[in-house]
């Protein structure tokens, strides 16, 4: 297996990777012109079907099977929408990717508006982060200006408008039906389904929602073929991905890799861990996924691997966490996130995370008792599967993995505060002499 395989990140370091002129330059736009110039749209669906690419934005479910959803003649305006709102805890891949390469993802929703037959796609970018916003518009302008959108397509005689569009700031917004709701307009809450956004989406309208990431490897799929893309990965988790590494390693930062690598090597890429650390425990998609320990160094980093494991690959976030972090406090923060980011639409998750919050806060300052541990799951046992959405359970994850894992520092909350037993200043990234 390559160790790492620079496809979407290959020209980042160029200084105009960017701009038009930078993106074409390596042949950009060649693979959006091949699909509408000489492939009819079930062709390219069928292209993605076939390359075994899966969704890059957390369950991995495949592209083009999603595309392959939409029901054609059915007289309706279809709509192609990417979800550009990253806000997972520990996420920053595809923020990166659109302010290094815009242009590719621009390219993948030509491809993919093509084949679904959309002649309006928009890209849902997160409000706060408006230097990426303001990148993504100019690449659209550029992208309107040399007629890659707009009216007959490099005279293929395909139209699409592509409209760039800012949220307000929501981590619920990132779930793809509440994505919907806030594009048009009202307030970001999940959708009841049936009917899935395939069938009655934007506009109430069939509508495929896609990753960032997911999009941006069509192009590439498009241009070298489904063999060329089989190369990488595994037989079930085919292709390339970006790797979010964080925490306690010498060079965090984004890892484009096969699906399939490996935790050891992957900090092997990175440099390792900090002088004096050795791994606790890791996330391997963001903070709503369980987590897991130095004991899972060599899983495989490719959906039915980490699944076996029990936890998810997510979207691919990895925290690293040495010996001098507090579980608990951990634990606690990322609880008080999804308490916070609750829409409250749903009464397992609104008021599961308040109690999660309350009872996870009395462990921390070492007030709490052993019932308590119980209590926090038999609520997650409550949250699973019965939430709105996929918050809630995600609420859920790290609580219950935590205490699989590291009980004896729960059952320590019930006499000492967690900022006795791992002082503040000894897992601070930017702590002087202990850093």
């Amino acid at each position: 297996m390559a160790t790492i395989t620079p496809v979407l990140t290959a020209y980042w370091d160029e200084p105009d990777a960017f701009t038009y002129a930078g993106y074409t330059r390596h042949n950009g736009y060649q693979a959006s012109r091949k699909a509408l110039t000489t492939m009819q749209p079930d062709d390219v669906i069928q292209t993605v079907k076939d390359s075994g690419l899966r969704g890059r934005g957390g369950a991995g479910f495949p592209t083009g099977m999603k595309w392959g959803f939409i029901p054609q003649g059915d007289n309706k305006p279809h709509y192609f929408v990417v979800n550009a709102d990253e806000s997972e805890p520990g996420t920053c891949k595809d923020i990166p990717l659109m302010m290094a390469n815009p242009h590719v993802l621009v390219e993948g929703i030509i491809i993919g508006s093509y084949a679904i037959r959309s002649n309006h796609a928009f890209i849902y970018i997160r409000g706060e982060v408006p230097h990426v916003l303001r990148r993504v518009q100019a690449a659209v302008a550029e992208a309107y200006a040399n007629g890659e959108l707009g009216k007959n397509i490099h005279g293929s005689g395909y139209d699409l408008e592509l409209t760039v569009h800012a949220g307000a700031g929501a981590y619920i917004c990132g779930e793809e039906t509440a994505l919907l709701d806030s594009l048009e307009g009202y307030r970001g809450q999940p959708r009841l389904r049936p009917p899935f956004p395939a069938v009655a989406g934007l506009y109430a309208c069939p509508t495929v929602v896609n990753n960032v990431e997911s999009v941006a490897s069509v192009p590439s799929i498009i241009a070298n073929g489904i063999e060329w893309f089989g190369k990488f990965g595994t037989e079930k988790s085919k292709g390339f991905t970006l790797y979010s590494l964080s925490g306690h390693v010498k060079n965090p930062g984004q890892i484009e890799a096969p699906l399939g690598i490996t935790l050891r090597e992957l900090l092997d890429l990175a440099g390792g861990m900090r002088e004096g650390s050795t791994l606790k425990f890791w996330t391997p998609g963001g903070s709503s996924t369980p987590i897991l320990t130095a004991a899972h160094l060599d899983v495989p980093l490719d959906y039915e691997s980490i699944a076996e494991a029990g936890s998810m690959l997510g979207t691919k976030a990895l925290q690293i966490f040495d010996q001098t972090t507090s579980v608990v406090r951990c634990v606690l923060r990322w609880t008080e996130f999804y308490k916070h980011e609750s829409c409250g639409k749903c009464t397992p998750c609104r008021e599961g995370t308040w109690w999660l919050q309350q009872i996870m806060e009395r462990i921390e300052q070492g007030k709490g008792t052993e019932e308590d541990i119980e209590k926090l799951l038999d609520l997650c046992d409550n949250i699973l599967g019965r939430s709105f959405c996929a918050l809630g359970d995600g609420a859920t994850s790290p609580i219950t993995s935590a205490i699989e894992y590291f009980r004896d520092e729960f059952i320590a909350g019930t006499h000492t505060p967690a900022w006795e037993l791992f002082p503040y200043e000894a897992s601070a990234l930017f702590a002087g002499a202990n850093a």
